[in-house]
């Protein structure tokens, strides 16, 4: 393995954690490292799906003239949503890796049928790697089954929950909007009585300068 692959296998084994590879899970890492493959730099930090730069010659028109240039991968920052973590993962695809997590089922589907010689970035093998750990973990979780009556209870005591939701946050809504029209009402009632009196007071006033005239 050359100088390149070794320090790639460091890497991995440092992020994943050295006690949580199997000896034949690291066998296989070793085995599917890129050797000696050019890869860009900007493809260790995300899915490529074997995307990277291209070199060739752009050819003018008029007198055929070559002059060397490079194609670049469309690269987008995506937030993926895997099932076994139960979390979204921020990362770094191409559109071709996109076409291929959706034609797969899902960037768990993607990274468990992709096999590791086509996964030649850092990225693809430790999230490979990672999920691959996880699903074994998850296969020898235990399973309990319940009796439809038990299912029903729990479905009864969300939806008692969810009412119970509902009616605490219409009666916060209540006390809170309700002690606001009081105050309004207030409010209104007070300058209603200070246009009556104003009105009674002018009334009053009239009065007495026609009997004083």
């Amino acid at each position: 393995m050359s100088f390149r692959g070794k320090e790639m296998m460091k890497k991995l084994v440092k992020r994943v954690g050295a006690e949580n590879i199997t000896p034949e899970l690291k066998e296989k890492l070793k085995a599917c490292v890129p050797d000696a493959k050019v890869v860009m730099g900007r493809a260790k930090r995300g899915l490529y799906a074997g995307r990277h730069i291209q070199y060739g010659n752009r050819i003018s028109e008029d007198g055929g003239n070559k002059s060397r240039r490079c194609w670049k991968p469309n690269v987008q920052d995506k937030r993926l949503f895997s099932y076994i973590f139960d979390r979204h993962i921020k990362v770094k695809v191409t559109t071709h890796a996109l076409r291929c997590i959706d034609k797969a089922g899902g960037i768990d589907e993607y990274l468990l049928k992709t096999p590791y010689q086509k996964m030649d970035t850092e990225m693809g093998l430790f999230w490979k790697t990672k999920v691959e750990q996880k699903y074994a973990e998850l296969g020898q979780m235990e399973v309990a089954f319940f009796t439809p009556e038990d299912e029903a209870k729990f479905e009864q005591g969300f939806k008692d929950l969810n009412i119970a939701k509902k009616d605490a946050r219409r009666e916060a809504r209540r006390k809170l909007y309700g002690k606001k029209g009081g105050e309004e009402k207030g409010e209104e009632e007070a300058s209603i009585e200070g246009v009556v009196g104003s009105v009674s007071h002018q009334e009053d006033d009239h009065g007495w300068l026609e009997a004083k005239a």
